[in-house]
């Protein structure tokens, strides 16, 4: 008596679907799988070091000395 039958459930799950519709809940599941995954991204890029600031050449300007501006 304290558990419920087959038709129990079955009754359950159809007002749930009536209630959500399909693509709801395909929906829900979809927004909580990306979660999970970011969850994951975001626990994996904490065990990597980070990586060096990539340095880049520019090009140089001759620049006089104030020595030199005040010559000539």
């Amino acid at each position: 008596m304290g558990s419920f039958s087959l038709i129990h459930w079955l009754v359950v799950i159809l007002v749930i679907m009536l209630l959500f519709g399909r693509g709801r809940i395909s929906d829900l599941m979809g927004d909580f799988a990306k979660g999970i995954n970011s969850f994951k991204k975001g626990l994996n890029d904490g065990d990597t070091p980070p990586a060096p600031p990539q340095v880049t050449n520019a090009p140089r300007t001759e620049a006089k000395s104030p020595v030199e501006d005040a010559r000539g």
